[in-house]
């Protein structure tokens, strides 16, 4: 290889040290030159050097490569006395002093070619001179050049380690010798420790080569390292291995060095070193390397013991002691309660078999379903779904349990809102929990049916199970948890509530056994106030109650007329100590309830937590870009707050952590809270027996008072539900009834449930007959109730029905296959319309109007604005909430779902210009809340309409147009030919758009290439530069 061609160099980064340079050099004499007699002496010798000089303090070594000169008898390493004749005789082409290898220097050195004046042609020249001296001078020669060569080679190789520092060769007697301080010996280090894989293999044929070359009765050899205060690190040291003399050995060795003299070192050599440059030497903490070692392993012994049918559930109910550490670090969690153990160890959990549990609200539930998570994804390696019933919990899920995937070494994603990717990404090593809401669920498993994944989903956690019995999203629910029984074998589903009756129903559609407990770590007791009297609810007594108190609290004649049930008497009792949940009717009446209750709290609770109750304010000024809301303004200084829909979602964030950190201590709240977060209270009050105009179902009730009592900070917690004299015997009822049942809204839910169903169905091609789609429904939770849903009609009548709509709706297409004579089997395959409603998600309802909108979009989309393109992705379902007072368009007898779109629209439109929420707020008149989920809800239906118009995408890439650069050179009139219902206008439009968007990504790449080439402005030479030419 010549000067010019390139070199091959290793660089590697290791910590700068500061390092003395080398101090001398040491000749090891030859064997010869060692009398056997001489030895001892000189090893007694060496070792009482050694002590004297331990006392004198360590001084660093540095260890530099074995440089070869004239003679082969001689061999120089670093340390030692100084030899000035030596060092004449040693190449000039690198210096030995001050030679530092910092964390920018060449390992390699100067040595970068394999030629000329380099280590390999010195070598070269060594192995002639040995070749042509004199055969007597052999036997006391040769087996000290094969030392030689096999030390100068270790060493050299030896600068290329890096991380933990390779142990090497050490002798006794040549360490004392050299004059090596402070070096502790441990025998039986490894060699090979922590050593590139290039460098291992070499070091292990040199190896096999010497102890072909080695003397049998040599002195034993030792592995030894040293260790250096100074630096905290391993240091290498070389050293010589000394032959014995006996005529035996020498024969031996003079036959092995003539049949291995045949074979040059250099192609070893050249090898060996070309290796080391490419291979790639990682640095790697030792202390992380056993910690994970430890993990792995653990993790492997809980792979065999959920394997295998042995009760013994290793370190953590299967999982590494690391999980059980975690806990206690993020939760505080030392210990689990008697039922979650009992739960956990459950024959049917560990036969991996369905399983429905429901305990009382903040009996553990949840750390339960993590547990078993956690065991699938380290344990059996398989991903998993967790489906939440709404937004904000999937985002306080997603936030605790982060953490774990980082430690534990899982991704942890999110599947809500606009959030989520279809299929979900396909991941080699490590596996995925996905948690999602119920509609986002249903259709990230439709992705993984759909790519052949869903064996790869190993367990789903359905959390608050009862609401598959609630409207359409039960409907969906429903749908998903069918798919999956009926798609995968090996999928396990979990499902959790605290609101179970029919557990029967539940139990046959899932396939499940059922665990129950009344566990509750803090005591919850029930209380009813009517008038001025507060009773405790007691299921023994006659009346379902018994008397406990009278309210004991000074009322005004003002106080009276303003609060009449007493409000502020039922939460002075515990605030600001405690924290208090009232809940209220609707949203109006929670802001009216928190502003009435700081018009009457003493001054005395404004001093309670002040600095921290400004910190809030100042927080919500911020988020709302100075805005603030003047019912918070006046009720956060009392400690005291509102919480419903109406707020945006960082404003319940930053309030819910004020309440959860006791910075506030009371919250008027609509229902919705019950359902959503976890935000206990010492006092729950029920304002009224009523959610809206509806009288309170036993479901609800449980909610809501199941959040009295924290966990480890109440020792009891109490709930008071207010009523009037008119609604005590339904209130009675209330309290002593069963829980409601949970009943499938399959068929009620028409276009959202049993449609949409069978459309998915026959895209995804579960199931494409009549016997088959009948058979599905058997199975579902619809399936095993239509006894008692189903009173007029069978369920093949509604499932003959449902294709029929479909058929005649444009959405499937029947094919009849006549089986024989007799025998006729009907088939059917999915639309175009079909798929797209399908993809897109989209409500059955508004599939035909959403293409209709876009058809006509297609033939005028006005671009001056993006008004037009907004009003296409505002939701339908949205527009029966929009009130728009334009009786101007009324009279001109508009289509007054259109005005209520178009009126949203503006809404949009205003905000995306706007781009703050107050604003927008109060020039419509609307709720913050309402406008937020107005544009979350733009942003999933935009989405959901991108899935809809992928058939013309999808119909592009089947022609074989598959990137930009294929359709901006693509031929209009081909293009009219190769996809259906393209006009030539259209044609050019795409192309056109191709090529402009092509254009515009070359220029950005130029400038990025113009921007990476040009020197930067405060480059240190530049400006030096420029000062020169001043």
């Amino acid at each position: 290889m010549d000067e010019g061609g390139s070199r091959i160099r290793r660089r590697v980064s290791l910590p700068k040290r500061n390092r003395p340079s080398l101090g001398c050099i040491f000749v090891a004499p030859t064997a010869a030159e060692l009398e056997p007699g001489d030895e001892g002496k000189e090893e007694e010798e060496m070792v009482a050097e050694n002590r004297r000089r331990k006392t004198a303090g360590v001084l660093p070594v540095e260890v530099q490569p074995l440089l070869l000169s004239d003679s082969p008898e001689c061999l120089v390493l670093g340390g030692g006395d100084t030899n000035p004749d030596l060092l004449r005789r040693m190449p000039t082409d690198r210096g030995v002093g001050d030679q530092h290898n910092d964390s920018e220097e060449d390992m390699f050195g100067d040595y970068d070619s394999f030629t000329e004046n380099s280590f390999i042609a010195q070598v070269d020249d060594l192995e002639q001179k040995y070749m042509q001296l004199p055969a007597h001078k052999k036997h006391a020669t040769d087996f000290a050049t094969e030392n030689l060569y096999s030390e100068s080679i270790k060493n050299k190789l030896s600068i290329t380690t890096i991380g933990n520092l390779t142990e090497l060769q050490t002798d006794k007697h040549t360490e004392n010798q050299s004059g090596y301080e402070g070096v502790t010996v441990e025998p039986g280090a490894d060699l090979l420790y922590d050593v590139p894989t290039s460098q291992a293999i070499y070091f292990e044929n040199l190896q096999k080569s010497s102890n072909d070359l080695g003397n049998c009765s040599m002195k034993e050899r030792d592995w030894k390292s040293s260790s250096h205060n100074t630096v905290n690190e391993e240091l290498p040291h070389n050293c010589i291995e000394q032959p014995q003399q006996n005529d035996e050995a020498s024969s031996k060795v003079r036959i092995s060095s003539d049949m291995n003299r045949r074979k040059s070192i250099k192609d070893h050599l050249k090898s060996a070193m070309t290796g080391n440059a490419k291979a790639q030497t990682p640095v790697f903490s030792r202390s992380k390397q056993l910690k994970d070692t430890l993990l792995s392993e653990e993790i492997n012994v809980a792979k065999k013991t959920i394997e295998s049918s042995s009760n013994d559930l290793g370190p953590f109910y299967s999982l590494p002691s690391k999980v059980r550490d975690l806990y206690a670090q993020f939760r505080g969690i030392e210990k689990l309660y008697e039922w979650q153990h009992t739960c956990l160890t459950l024959n049917s959990v560990q036969e991996r078999k369905n399983l429905i549990y429901s305990l009382p609200t903040s009996g553990g539930k949840t750390l339960v379903a993590e547990i078993l998570m956690l065991q699938e994804l380290l344990c059996c390696r398989k991903d998993v779904l967790m489906i939440l019933p709404y937004v904000a919990i999937v985002q306080e899920k997603i936030s605790g349990l982060s953490s774990f995937g980082v430690e534990l070494g899982f991704f942890v994603e999110e599947y809500a809102g606009s959030k989520g990717r279809f299929p979900p990404t396909k991941r080699r090593e490590k596996k995925s929990l996905y948690i999602a809401t119920i509609e986002k669920g249903h259709s990230l498993v439709n992705s993984l049916i759909e790519t052949g994944r869903i064996d790869s989903l190993g367990l789903v956690v359905v959390d608050e199970l009862h609401m598959i019995g609630e409207g359409s999203r039960g409907a969906t629910l429903e749908m998903t948890l069918a798919k999956i029984l009926y798609t995968s074998r090996t999928t396990q589903i979990i499902g959790m509530s605290a609101t179970l009756n029919n557990v029967e129903d539940l139990q046959k559609f899932l396939q499940a056994e059922y665990y129950t407990s009344q566990f509750r770590p803090v005591e919850l007791k029930e209380y009813l106030k009517i008038n001025d009297t507060i009773y405790e609810i007691d299921s023994k007594a006659e009346n379902g109650m018994t008397f406990s108190r009278l309210l004991n609290y000074k009322y005004s004649e003002t106080l009276k007329k303003m609060d009449p049930d007493h409000l502020v008497a039922l939460v002075t009792e515990v605030i600001p100590n405690y924290s208090c949940l009232v809940f209220c009717p609707s949203k109006k009446n929670c802001e009216n309830v928190a502003e009435m209750i700081c018009k009457f709290l003493s001054k005395e609770y404004l001093k309670h937590k002040e600095k921290e109750k400004c910190e809030v304010i100042k927080n919500l000024k911020n988020i709302g870009n100075g805005n603030l809301c003047p019912v918070l303004k006046r009720t956060i200084p009392f400690g005291v707050a509102y919480h419903h829909s109406g707020l945006t979602s960082d404003e319940r964030k930053l309030l819910e952590e004020a309440y959860s950190t006791g910075v506030l201590c009371l919250f008027t709240c609509t229902s919705t809270l019950a359902a959503g977060v976890n935000l206990p209270a010492r006092r729950v009050i029920l304002r009224a027996p009523y959610v809206a105009k509806e009288f309170l179902k036993r479901n609800q009730y449980k909610q809501m008072i199941g959040r009295a009592g924290r966990a480890g900070i109440d020792t009891i917690g109490e709930s008071i539900l207010i009523l009037q004299e008119k609604d005590k015997q339904q209130v009675l009822e209330l309290i002593t009834r069963p829980l409601e049942n949970c009943y499938s809204h399959l068929v009620q839910e028409f276009t959202k449930g049993i449609q949409t169903l069978f459309l998915s169905l026959i895209g995804l091609k579960i199931a494409t007959n009549l016997d088959d789609i009948y058979h599905f429904m058997n199975g579902t939770f619809f399936g095993v109730q239509q006894k008692i849903l189903l009173k007029e009609k069978s369920l093949w009548e509604i499932t003959v029905e449902s294709l029929r709509y479909l058929t005649e709706k444009g959405l499937l297409q029947k094919d009849t296959i006549c089986k024989s004579e007799e025998e006729v089997q009907y088939n059917f395959h999915i639309t175009k319309l079909g798929r797209a409603s399908f993809k897109g998600t989209i409500d059955l309802a508004y599939c035909d109007i959403l293409y209709r909108d876009l058809k006509k979009g297609l033939e005028g989309l006005v671009l001056e604005s993006l008004l037009h393109l907004i009003y296409l992705t505002t939701p339908y379902d949205l527009v029966s909430q929009s009130n728009p007072d334009w009786m101007i368009y009324f009279r001109q007898k508009v289509d007054k779902d259109v005005v209520n779109r178009l009126y949203l629209s503006f809404v949009l439109y205003t905000l995306l210009k706007e781009t703050n929420i107050w604003t927008v707020s109060e020039k419509f008149n609307m709720p913050r809340g309402y406008i937020q989920n107005l544009l979350t809800g733009a942003a999933s239906f935009s989405s959901c309409v991108l899935h809809f118009c992928e058939g013309r995408a999808r119909q592009l890439y089947s022609a074989g147009y598959k990137s930009l650069m294929h359709l901006a050179n693509a031929n209009p009139e081909v293009l009219i030919k190769t996809i259906d219902h393209l006009s030539r206008r259209q044609a050019k439009q795409i192309i056109a758009s191709a090529k402009m968007l092509l254009h515009e990504k070359a220029e950005a790449l130029q400038e990025e290439v113009e921007e990476l080439l040009r020197l930067p402005s405060d480059f240190p030479g530049a400006v030096a530069s420029s000062t020169d030419k001043a």
